[in-house]
């Protein structure tokens, strides 16, 4: 089925999985938003670096991780949500959440991979998002400025730090997990 965007009609769940045309879409307090096609090879490099890091770590320990095409229902309404996101990578320790097609309520981990196009909706409109959902730690990563802001949640606002020309960052949900930023950003072209 080909959505018909109504800008009166607050989307769930339920309709989402009806959309059918070819698109991927993310639903943001019942509004639906298209998504950018496909990814750059700069993007796909720098996310598949990331969830190689990440994974390896994950090996053995009581915590799932997803890479798109992945749902989360941010306000863990099930059919019934309103925000609907698919993340460049997510972390989920409390196992609880998934149901075999989704997570439902806030992961401990959301990272975004931004491109010149999803840039305003990943450092403003998700994030803002994310953090009223009580999302532990957002990372946006910048393929073009190798930029890393990792955003921490506290008392329900994050404070970020920016992060340029580092060789690693910590972890701050995964005890233990420092990511090698360099190896990162040199899957660039």
């Amino acid at each position: 089925m080909q959505p018909t965007a109504d800008k009166e009609k607050c989307y769930t769940y339920a309709d989402y999985v009806k959309w059918d045309d070819g698109n991927r879409y993310e639903l943001i307090d019942g509004a639906m938003y298209v998504m950018e096609p496909g990814a750059s090879a700069n993007h796909q490099g720098v996310n598949g670096e990331l969830f190689r890091q990440l994974a390896n770590f994950l090996l053995d320990k009581p915590c799932k991780i997803f890479h798109p095409l992945f749902d989360v229902c941010l306000n863990a309404g099930g059919d019934n949500d309103t925000t609907v996101v698919q993340p460049d990578l997510v972390i989920v320790s409390d196992l609880s959440k998934l149901d075999g097609k989704r997570c439902n309520g806030a992961p401990d981990m959301v990272v975004e991979v931004v491109s010149p196009s999803s840039a305003r909706m990943d450092v403003l409109i998700k994030m803002n998002n994310y953090a009223k959902a009580g999302v532990r730690e957002y990372w946006i990563v910048d393929p073009e400025d190798k930029l890393v802001r990792v955003c921490l949640l506290k008392s329900g606002k994050y404070d970020f730090t920016d992060y340029v020309d580092v060789e690693t960052i910590r972890v701050s949900v995964l005890d233990g997990c420092a990511i090698d930023v360099k190896q990162v950003f040199a899957s660039l072209a």
